[in-house]
């Protein structure tokens, strides 16, 4: 797995990090692992698969639902972020 230069500079977690080990273990099937290393893994990989199929399909609500779905996500990085600042 790739280091994280933020956190080998700062010696604090980034806003990405976890996410690999998250993604991993959502392969290989995990979802409460993957949701313990990460929360926003599933958010985001569901956003990045709906804005794909509103660019190919063109839904009605598409741009709000996609602003939604990333606020949300983006909300989880930040939750976490900040989780991890405090138990740290």
């Amino acid at each position: 797995m790739l280091d994280c230069h933020w956190k080998k500079t700062f010696g604090v977690e980034c806003f990405g990090c976890g996410f690999q080990r998250s993604f991993i273990s959502l392969i290989e099937g995990d979802i409460t692992a993957s949701l313990s290393a990460y929360p926003a893994t599933i958010p985001i990989l569901f956003t990045f698969t709906y804005t794909i199929a509103h660019l190919l399909f063109k839904y009605k609500h598409g741009a709000r639902n996609i602003i939604v779905l990333f606020s949300f996500a983006v909300a989880l990085m930040v939750g976490n972020f900040i989780y991890k600042l405090i138990v740290q």
